[in-house]
């Protein structure tokens, strides 16, 4: 299965473009690392999709580095805010984060 997973507010602490600087020092959401590496491990593929700019890719693949996390990819420069909807012509399935990685796992 392939998982977009977004970063900010979902695996780090929520921080907007603007306060770039604070990307490198962002703490990990609760059991974020431990979630994101079992659905790995459990041969789905991980790509982070986020609304940091492509500026930000290197802090960021630094970021991911440092706290372990494992992943295939990483896409940059998602439209910001807002409703998204993905229309295709394969199954799609949304969740939206709850500050709860464990019923995220139940969900997938």
């Amino acid at each position: 299965m392939n998982i977009l997973i977004d970063i900010d507010g979902t695996v780090s602490e929520d921080i907007p473009n603007a306060e770039d600087y604070r990307f490198a020092n962002a703490k990990v959401l609760d059991n974020a690392v431990e979630s994101v590496n079992k659905l790995y491990d459990a041969g789905h593929h991980i790509t982070f999709f986020t609304a940091r700019l492509t500026k930000h890719r290197e802090v960021t693949e630094q970021w991911l580095k440092k706290h372990k996390f494992k992943y295939h990819a990483l896409l940059t420069d998602k439209p910001s805010g807002g409703r998204y909807i993905w229309i295709d012509n394969l199954d799609v399935k949304g969740i939206k984060y709850k500050n709860n990685w464990e019923d995220i796992l139940k969900k997938i």
